[in-house]
């Protein structure tokens, strides 16, 4: 019996992506700190343009008057994209694609968001505003002056003529994206919670703090509030960019990190630090700290000193025993970047505690040189896949 022809491939599709519920999120690094969306949810038409304090990286934003510019939300969409393609490549799938096909269900589901009539109307507005904003910049412009280019190329949507349902729709990306997800290193994992944050500066300020302060060390990272405001692209006046900073450091609410406003000395402005909650690093930072004060001269001691100065060294020892038994050092991640590089070590730290904490018998003698093992290890086996 004679089969049927198939339908042609651009009026079904074949390939569906998967729901990522459980899948690593990912985005692109380079996306996570410079000024490429609108952080408010009100529409936006004033062009964002910004310049490095060295002079050396150069962004400017555009909208389209009909759609207004792609905004910090509708990047979710992208966040997406990116976990997909970073997760092809790690299985080694060849010849990842630039345009994908999905459902708008899973998507919705994946960022979070409802699934409801409303939300597939929205989701269009997102994605016809990442299709209209465009982006001009010199980074990873190579030998070119500039880059200019869309998020998106163009999405198309498959309906069905009698159930009027949605059959899937397909995204496709543009090169600057899709390279700078698939280059060596192009990607970092972020928390899920991200998704459930509310407010664009709270959302741009953890793409900072997971860029920066990821692997700082206890000292994390800080950044002037004038400097914190130019990356921002944020609209409005200084003066009330600084003011709502500090209330969302006194709120902190950011999954995986700590914001802290310091005012340093001699200085007019505030600087925002900040650090990962618990983070590698903690034992040193506390050893500089607490360590006890040079000892007085010979013949004037005081017992009472003297057996403070004893609890100070021994829970100094004790927190640096933990550094070793736990915590990752900086010198630890130091060597993984220059003899690893371009993995998530903190997701790869996970992945060493729950392979030692399944079995007792393998709690090793030394915890950093077992761990650096660990990713040289992983790092041989699927270092093509970068």
């Amino acid at each position: 019996m004679t089969q049927p022809p198939k339908p042609p491939a651009n009026d079904q599709f074949e390939l569906f992506l998967p729901y990522i519920a459980d899948m690593p999120l990912r985005d692109q690094r380079e996306m996570m700190e410079r000024p490429f969306f609108s952080l408010a949810k009100s529409k936006r038409v004033k062009p964002i343009d910004y310049h490095s304090p060295d002079g050396k990286t150069w962004v400017h934003v555009s909208a389209n008057p009909d759609y207004g510019m792609a905004t910090i939300w509708d990047a979710d969409i992208l966040i997406y994209c990116a976990s997909v393609l970073a997760d092809m490549a790690r299985r080694g799938l060849n010849d990842v694609p630039r345009k994908l096909h999905l459902m708008p269900y899973d998507l919705l589901r994946a960022i979070h968001r409802p699934t409801t009539g409303r939300s597939y109307e929205l989701l269009g507005q997102s994605l016809d505003r990442l299709v209209a904003t465009t982006i001009k910049t010199n980074i990873r412009a190579e030998n070119r002056r500039e880059a200019t280019f869309s998020w998106l190329d163009g999405w198309t949507q498959l309906v069905d003529e009698r159930t009027e349902r949605s059959r899937g729709m397909t995204i496709e990306l543009s090169n600057w994206f899709y390279e700078g997800v698939l280059m060596q290193g192009g990607v970092l994992s972020i928390d899920r919670a991200y998704f459930d944050l509310t407010g664009g500066r709270e959302r741009w300020l953890y793409k900072v703090a997971r860029k920066h302060a990821g692997g700082a060390g206890e000292g994390g990272f800080a950044i002037s509030m004038p400097t914190l405001f130019e990356k921002s692209g944020a609209e409005g006046q200084y003066r009330r960019f600084k003011f709502e900073i500090a209330r969302i450091a006194e709120r902190d609410p950011l999954p995986g990190y700590t914001l802290d406003l310091e005012q340093p000395a001699g200085k007019k402005e505030p600087m925002l630090r900040m650090r990962r909650r618990g983070g590698e690093g903690r034992a040193a930072a506390v050893t500089a700290s607490t360590a006890p004060a040079p000892a007085p001269p010979t013949g004037a001691a005081d017992p009472v000193l003297l057996d403070a100065g004893a609890l100070v060294r021994s829970s100094v020892a004790r927190l640096a025993n933990r550094a070793s038994a736990g915590e990752l050092t900086d010198a630890t991640l130091a060597t993984l970047r220059a003899e690893c590089p371009g993995w998530d070590y903190q997701t790869l730290h996970q992945d060493f505690r729950a392979w030692i904490n399944a079995d007792a018998d393998r709690t090793p003698v030394n915890y950093q040189k077992a761990f650096i093992g660990f990713v040289r290890r992983f790092h041989e086996k699927n270092r093509h896949q970068l």
